[in-house]
């Protein structure tokens, strides 16, 4: 039973009747709740475009038709609120009913869009470092809420895997490795042999350097095949290492198509821009001026002949839209790229090459710690396995400290489940846009709005269901629930809204709008369990309030596992 679907189909019919085509029935939770459960403003506005009194428009909407059975109330407040108040049987209903469901109540795209991703995109040959954490994080965990939301989603893991510094990385591995180390190749040592060759580029001493590693890339894009072989090496040694970090992390992709993939289809995306009259040649060099809407100028083919990230870009969209067909595809990068998005989107635009697909760009703020600064290029970047290992080293501190007695390899495990889960919450609990200092402390808290405090709450919701199996000896969802106290209502209520709050984040594409409501449903989960007994209530109310904390414990997994965080049974 979808209480709140059934109460906004009430509010339009009614406003309907009373103001034909105003579209009125939107509801709010209530922050009060002596005053009802949910709220409509609505009337306000309508009664200001109809040139009508609020308070009285709003009357006339709850007379407009009898109250549908699952409210007890419906009354005007203030300047036009319509408050609402539900029956207790009616929100208990609602809960079994969201619970019993098997996409708990989240709504099913019927026409099952298409979305494509494109997230992480690390470098081939360097390392994951602290500045994929926050693309690969929010990228996943809006893939899994567009995918619980029914969506076709194609994650895409579209990888630097071509460009300018594979003349440098070929020059380096041919003249700085031995043949042992060259026989036993690691991302590490690539990205050594990278820094040390580009920075030989920059050496007054040896002047032929750079015109040396240009030639080598000129030989591997030509198809050289000795070239072709190393670069395809250096391609599957990355891999096997992000494959590593993106198993630890619970991410997956269903394509890797690096920048390589569409080099065949740059000539002609030039060629496409100047038959349109979109490019214009400029010093040498291939453009789109767009400086007259305020997007300055876009390379599209430097005076080298070379192509550049936005004609890449543009390929991609005309790929995606042939391979897949998507009503969107929608791309998550640091803050920093936003202008080039800005820029391509508007030429793909004006080329005609999305069809029906909307190009949508999710960016993020930097995640920084405390007095940290890197650069690729110089060599001190921070690892991301480094930043996941000390996570877990340090879960590891708290979980020994707690459980001694623990086997080696449980131990272990959790350690690793609330390293990842603090690393993951500390990023996902933030609004996109903003940027991150990450600290230790309030990462791994175990209380407080945190990864380990959500992790610790489901797991004691484990134990609490376990004990009454064993005690009871029936499943706590054989159980009907009757709200029966304010507080079990609020709880009750609140896990009403996970269907609205799951459409909400991947219509925003914003986690952080489920992780705000997980610590809050937490929260309330944590007052209720305060203020009423359950083992040790009568029969009958024992019953029932166990019935609810299975609900809860089922959402809060739910929520969790689209946010990509680890639900270990017990801490």
């Amino acid at each position: 039973m979808d209480c709140e679907g059934i109460v906004k189909a009430w509010l339009a019919e009614a406003f309907e009747k009373v103001v034909p085509g105003c579209g009125g029935g939107r509801i709010v939770p209530s922050k009060d709740p002596r005053f009802g459960d949910w709220q409509c403003n609505d009337a306000m506005g309508i009664a200001k475009r109809a040139g009508k009194n609020p308070r009285e428009l709003a009357q006339a909407v709850i007379a407009a038709q009898p109250l549908p059975g699952l409210l007890e109330k419906a009354e005007v407040a203030g300047p036009g609120f319509i408050n609402l108040k539900l029956s207790d049987a009616a929100v208990a209903k609602g809960v079994e009913a969201l619970v019993s469901d098997e996409t708990l109540g989240i709504p099913q795209r019927e026409a099952h869009e298409t979305v494509v991703i494109d997230y992480s995109s690390p470098n081939v040959a360097k390392p994951m470092h602290i500045g994929h954490i926050r693309s690969t994080v929010i990228g996943n965990a809006i893939d899994r809420i567009l995918r619980a939301l029914g969506y076709r989603v194609i994650a895409d893991n579209h990888l630097g895997d071509w460009g300018t510094q594979f003349g440098i990385l070929i020059m380096g591995y041919r003249h700085f490795l031995t043949d042992e180390e060259r026989a036993d190749l690691t991302v590490e040592l690539l990205e050594k042999v990278y820094v040390r060759s580009y920075n030989e580029t920059k050496n007054p001493e040896n002047p032929t350097w750079i015109d040396r590693c240009r030639e080598e890339l000129v030989k591997l894009q030509s198809g050289d095949e000795a070239n072709l072989a190393v670069w395809k090496r250096f391609i599957e040694i990355s891999l096997k290492e992000f494959g590593r970090i993106y198993d630890r992390l619970g991410v997956k992709f269903d394509i890797y198509r690096g920048e390589s993939y569409y080099q065949p289809m740059l000539a002609e995306t030039v060629d496409m821009l100047r038959e349109k009259g979109l490019a214009t040649q400029s010093e040498g060099a291939w453009i789109v001026d767009m400086k007259d809407e305020g997007l300055d100028v876009a390379i599209v083919r430097k005076r080298d002949g070379g192509f550049n990230y936005t004609t890449t870009d543009i390929a991609t969209v005309r790929s995606r839209v042939a391979d897949f067909d998507p009503a969107r595809i929608i791309y998550v990068t640091d803050e920093r790229q936003q202008l080039h998005f800005r820029q391509f989107f508007r030429i793909c635009e004006k080329l005609g090459l999305c069809g029906t697909a909307k190009l949508q760009h999710v960016w993020f703020g930097l995640m920084r710690l405390p007095d940290a600064t890197f650069s690729t290029r110089q060599g001190n970047v921070i690892k991301l396995e480094t930043l996941l290992n000390e996570s877990a080293a340090r879960a590891r501190t708290i979980v020994d400290g707690n459980h001694p007695d623990w086997d080696e390899t449980e131990r272990a495990a959790l350690a690793e489940a609330i390293g990842i889960g603090a690393i993951k919450y500390a990023d996902l609990s933030h609004d996109p846009a903003t940027m991150i200092v990450f600290t230790w402390e309030r990462a791994l808290a175990l209380d407080g709005n945190s990864g380990p405090y959500l992790q610790y709450a489901n797991a004691r919701l484990n134990s609490l269901l376990a004990k009454y199996r064993a005690e009871v000896g029936r499943a706590p969802e054989e159980n009907a629930l009757a709200i029966a106290s304010p507080v079990e209502k609020a709880l009750a209520l609140w896990l009403l809204q996970y269907p609205n709050t799951v459409q909400r984040a991947g219509d925003l594409c914003k986690p952080s709008v489920l992780a705000d409501y997980l610590y809050q449903l937490s929260q309330l989960y944590s007052s209720f369990y305060q203020s009423s007994p359950v083992m040790k209530a009568d029969p009958a109310v024992r019953d029932s309030r166990i019935r609810l904390c299975a609900a809860v414990s089922k959402v809060l997994r739910g929520g969790l596992d689209l946010l990509g965080i680890p639900t270990p049974e017990r801490i």
